[in-house]
């Protein structure tokens, strides 16, 4: 096959599974609701504990895959490893944000 081909292929099927992962997410919580109204369960009270983990997961993360590009830029220019520099320092810096997200969540948890 071409590779423009696979190229939209890979598109559509990304599209497609991102879709589908809302639509399941969006479900499952509609029917985590349910069963607490079920229960006499308020869902707003619930929901008031508003939990931080997630955005600094995510900004970290994102702060280190733009760290890892801007250090893969510099590795590439100096050793002419193209490819290999920038999938290995994406993969390095955001699980290096990932981790640091884990000990800022564990010292949170420690002072509560």
């Amino acid at each position: 096959m071409e590779e423009s081909i696979l190229g939209i292929i890979w598109l559509m099927l990304l599209t497609v599974s991102i879709i589908t992962m809302i639509v399941f997410i969006r479900k499952y919580s509609n029917i985590e609701r349910m069963a607490m109204i079920d229960k006499g369960i308020n869902p707003k009270d619930h929901a008031s504990n508003s939990d931080t983990s997630v955005p600094l997961r995510l900004a970290l993360l994102l702060i280190g895959f733009g760290l890892g590009l801007f250090a893969a830029y510099f590795l590439d220019q100096a050793t002419r490893m193209e490819e290999v520099a920038y999938f290995s320092m994406l993969l390095l810096f955001g699980g290096a944000g990932l981790g640091l997200s884990y000990l800022i969540e564990e010292k949170k948890a420690k002072q509560k």
